[in-house]
């Protein structure tokens, strides 16, 4: 009898471990990203995503090349090699959807009222040039 309420907590423990380990990302998506989107009206086509975790969440904010305003990410979301958010810009909800591809890249789409807006992004490396000296 002890057998087996040993084995039934032993068993429960693992289907616990198990079934929590299933949000792990594999690819860490924290960190500065460079994206382009080419067919993004004038002015959004280029910029950066920073993504962080904070307070025990991801938090992203983004930024687009030649302008000093940055929108801050809400209902940020990281699970499964994904990140969501969204952003309020001029009036418009807009929500990011980003598949990790590799430690380095990530692949999107930003959806809007007139569409979607395809996304590609490189992940900022910090200069490695002291190394190689």
């Amino acid at each position: 009898m002890k057998n087996r309420i040993l084995t039934l907590m032993f068993v429960s423990f693992l289907t616990v471990l198990s079934v929590s380990g299933q949000n792990i990302i594999k690819n860490n998506p924290i960190g500065t990203w460079k994206f382009d989107a080419p067919y993004a009206p004038e002015g959004y086509n280029s910029g950066t995503i920073v993504v962080g975790f904070t307070n025990m969440k991801h938090t992203t904010t983004m930024a687009f090349s030649g302008s000093e305003f940055k929108y801050d990410g809400e209902n940020v979301k990281a699970v499964n090699d994904s990140v969501l958010f969204s952003i309020f810009l001029q009036g418009e909800d807009i929500k990011v959807l980003l598949k990790i591809e590799s430690d380095t890249n990530m692949t999107g789409k930003a959806i809007y009222s007139e569409g979607e807006v395809p996304l590609a992004l490189s992940k900022v490396l910090k200069d490695s040039t002291a190394v190689k000296q």
